[in-house]
């Protein structure tokens, strides 16, 4: 070790204070970046062992191959597994409870598919031939029907058909039946003979309403005939983008009319067939990256030029005896490899243990809530903790760069003088006569004090600017995920709906019973029904307005007729939800004068495009009304229904309501009008709709379906609205544990970059104290200071926040449309957080300066 860098450790053994706020930064700088990449690889681990167990772990799946199909796709280079599976149909039920589930169900898969579809016996074994079965668990559970292994089953399997159709019917289709009568009947039959080896969990593919129980047995593609048929499902030996258009190359040759590819499972990989999804993709990890890299640097570059600035002196002496440019410039780049080798290691152990503690607390959280069947496990691999010593030693040479150049251009004069720093001017401390008429003395003294050192100066406001982005930037990040799980999501506010299958209304009786269920928390009954309206053509959505300017025969007298659906609530819900919405709950049960709650702002996927969009669906005004008609079945003819006022608009649907899409409008109105506009009309049916949450929705689902009420279906959508859940919870973790680390990287640069410069300057506050500034003053021009910062650093802080804030929904755009809005809630509190960081770094480094001597002070020439 040379001189130089023997001189230069000493340096920081004498400035412990320094060198240890240097090392905790670059501490949580790399922490942040260690856990944000473990997170990203954990949590892309976890989505993809949950999507294999809800959907099966395969890529792409061929439909209905026969025999050589199957051969060529099993022989594809591309090829790694394959999974055989066949629907082989449906079989009366004898014995079950369930009036809504009158069928056997029997799936086949082969060896391979088992496996890939997470086929496992809870008792008994898997079957080996096909005359072997396993049964779903829930058919003592839920139809009280009870077998044993060994016991001998004939059935009679065909396929569902809908009276007048000739497709046929599959599991995610419930029971067709009207006035409580099956409009469905079993063809192509044929008798199978099994033996009960073992029992299945429930399937998690398997849909609430499905019509039949799951029964599994095997499916042997060697012994196919040349007209059978079955489902290919392919595990790819190398996932990449050219898989789909491989796949339907491969379908095409060997003339295979329906290809499926597993999105679901292939996004978490990375890999998706729309541009505009790997586009966002790719803009957001830019985007991300770029704020990561520009924190970490802006808190190291802080203090590694502190520590310049601390040792020009230093510098300036090794000059004078003989140090080339290159030896001080060197110098600031080994205390970098110093601080890099002591900071990294400890950097990746707390990021990484810091990441194994959240995962601790969101899997309790997610297991107790949401009952998810995966935990997030922590993945270490090689890549990410390269990536994260890489980025970490990247963001240490960028951030000691320029701080080593400065010091290879001190001179020994200047720097044994300590004159680089400061140069001044008359016009350079000039301030405004405003400033001292706002201010006073003390105001003018502290913006002469920035203005004197503006290195510093710029340093803290750089940093305080940093921050705000950060934080700012985090926090619009984690709303557009949220903002985009509302738009792709299934809107699922429920956990069970109830429905009459043949469209009568739910009467108090049933309600009563239905709701005093133990576990039911909350409900809803929505009548539902539809009117047309004719809206004035300003009123109209943007999309509606393109159309009619393409086609003007898409009006009606100057007016486009909307389809509107309306939903009735109950007194009791109305008044809760005409309360939450602003709405005047007396207007709205007055059947002479129908008003409505509209819900004017509605999302859909644009199939053209392949994007998620939010739009108005209509431009409206509270106050405004619209026309109603209504149609004569038997002329066509439209008359006058008389006019509906709107209450309220919202974009806040009832539980269990889904908005309908553009040239729809939900409107939700009382009962009483209700009862007004239906009146004596049969031709008009009203659909009633019970919405249920619970705290056991599989129990409440059980206790209902056993009150054998003819023609009621229960549809439990649990487990869709669970996983949306899970999704948001997953992902707010994982931005809000972001935002902390970036708040922990803030807090310390700001802190350091202060505390440090307020030492730097303790012969100028002595001097200040001096000729007569009282300990009154001293405080007021320190408050001044805080404020001049904080000012000067909003000032640039949030336009540029909201430059990047714009460019993270550009990126979003490419997937999803939705109207930009500012986050003012961030902002406001972005701002309240500058101004206490400020202030409290502020109190905390002139609370010790307060102590200092005036004589010591004025004697000292340098820290």
């Amino acid at each position: 070790m040379n001189i130089v860098n023997k001189l230069t450790i000493r340096h920081l053994k004498q400035n412990k204070k320094r060198t240890l706020v240097t090392i905790i930064g670059v501490i949580i700088s790399v922490a942040m970046v260690t856990a944000v990449s473990t997170l990203g690889f954990s949590f892309l681990d976890l989505m993809k062992r949950q999507t294999m167990i809800e959907n099966g772990d395969w890529h792409v799946l061929y439909r209905d191959v026969n025999k050589g199909q199957l051969a060529a796709i099993q022989n594809d280079g591309a090829t790694g597994t394959v999974a055989v599976s066949r629907d082989l149909g449906y079989a009366p039920f004898e014995g079950g409870q369930i009036s809504s589930r009158p069928y056997l169900f029997i799936k086949e898969y082969n060896t391979q598919g088992f496996t890939q579809f997470g086929v496992v016996p809870s008792k008994g074994r898997l079957p080996q031939t096909d005359k072997e079965v396993v049964i779903s668990e829930a058919l003592a559970s839920n139809a009280k029907v009870k077998y044993e292994i060994g016991d001998r089953l004939t059935l009679n399997v065909g396929e569902r058909f809908e009276d007048g159709s000739n497709q046929p019917l599959n599991q995610t289709q419930p029971l067709r039946m009207t006035d409580d009568k099956l409009t469905e009947t079993l063809q192509n039959k044929k008798i199978r003979q099994y033996t009960v080896v073992g029992f299945i969990k429930r399937p998690v593919w398997e849909p609430a309403w499905a019509p039949g129980y799951t029964l599994i047995s095997y499916a042997d593609e060697n012994m196919m005939g040349a007209n059978d048929r079955v489902d290919a499902a392919v595990e790819l030996g190398k996932v990449n983008r050219s898989l789909f258009t491989h796949a339907e190359n491969l379908a095409k040759q060997n003339n295979i009319k329906s290809v499926e590819f597993n999105h679901d499972l292939l996004h978490y990989y990375g890999v998706s067939k729309s541009g505009a999804t790997n586009s966002t993709l790719i803009s957001l990890s830019a985007i991300i990256m770029v704020v990561i890299m520009v924190g970490s640097v802006s808190l190291i570059y802080n203090a590694f030029a502190i520590s310049v600035s601390e040792r020009s002196r230093h510098l300036g002496m090794l000059a004078s005896v003989g140090a080339t440019r290159r030896q001080k410039r060197n110098s600031v780049f080994f205390e970098g490899v110093v601080i890099g080798l002591i900071s990294i290691p400890i950097g990746v152990i707390c990021g990484l243990a810091g990441t194994g503690v959240t995962f601790i607390f969101i899997n309790s959280m997610i297991q107790g809530a949401l009952g998810v069947t995966e935990k997030l496990t922590m993945i270490i691999t090689p890549i990410s903790v390269l990536i994260a010593c890489a980025v970490s030693m990247l963001t240490i040479f960028i951030s000691t760069y320029l701080p080593a150049v400065k010091a290879s251009r001190i001179s020994a004069m200047d720097a044994i003088r300590q004159t680089d720093d400061i140069k001044l001017t008359g016009k350079a401390v000039r301030t405004s006569k405003l400033i001292r008429k706002l201010f006073g003395i003390e105001g003018e003294i502290g913006l002469k004090n920035l203005k004197r050192n503006k290195r510093r100066y710029h340093a803290t406001v750089f940093s305080l600017v940093i921050s705000i982005v950060l934080f700012l930037t985090v926090s619009f990040f984690t709303s557009s995920l949220k903002q985009s799980l509302d738009l792709s999501g299934e809107g699922v506010n429920c956990d069970i709906q109830v429905a009459y299958g043949n469209g009568k209304r739910i009467d108090d009786r049933l309600l009563q019973s239905i709701t005093s269920f133990e576990g039911v928390t909350e409900y809803s009954e929505i009548h539902e029904f539809y009117k047309k309206a004719l809206v004035e053509e300003s009123s109209i959505a943007d999309e509606l307005q393109e159309t009619v300017k393409k086609d003007q025969g898409n009006l009606q007298n100057g007016k486009y007729p909307y389809d509107m659906k309306i939903h009735a609530l109950n007194d009791a819900n109305l008044r809760a939800y005409a309360k939450a919405v602003g709405a005047d709950y007396k207007q709205l049960i007055d059947p002479n004068h129908p008003a409505a709650i509209v819900l004017d702002t509605i999302h859909y996927k644009d199939m053209n495009t392949g994007k998620y969009v939010q739009t108005k669906a209509i431009h409206a005004k509270v106050g405004q009304s619209f026309d109603l008609v209504e149609t004569d079945e038997n002329t066509g003819e439209e008359t006058s229904a008389g006019q509906v006022t709107v209450a309220a608009l919202t974009d806040q649907a009832p539980m269990g309501l889904e908005p309908v899409g553009v040239g729809g409008l939900n409107l939700i109105v009382s009962e009483q009008v209700m009862n007004q506009w239906v009146k004596g009309k049969s031709a008009e049916p009203v659909q009633t709709y019970l919405y249920l949450n619970s705290t056991e929705p599989l129990k409440t689902q059980q206790d209902i379906e056993e009150m054998k009420e003819a023609g009621l279906q229960v549809y439990n959508v649990f487990q869709v609205r669970k996983n949306d859940e899970q999704k948001v919870l997953l992902l707010s973790v994982f931005s809000y544990g972001f935002i902390v680390l970036i708040s922990a990287i803030s807090i310390a640069n700001i802190f350091n970059t202060i505390s440090t410069g307020i030492s730097l300057r303790k012969r100028e506050f002595a001097m200040l104290k001096s000729v007569g500034m009282t300990p009154k003053g001293f405080a007021k021009m320190m408050n001044y200071e805080s404020i001049f910062y904080g000012a000067k650093s909003l000032l640039f802080g949030l336009p540029i926040s909201i430059a990047v804030m714009y460019m993270i929904y550009r990126a979003w755009a490419n997937k999803f449309s939705y109207q930009f809005a500012l986050p003012w809630m961030s902002i406001l509190t972005a701002i309240a957080a500058v101004f206490l960081m400020v202030g409290s770094a502020m109190l905390y480094s002139s609370t010790k300066v307060k102590k200092e001597n005036i004589i010591h002070a004025l004697k000292q020439e340098s820290i």
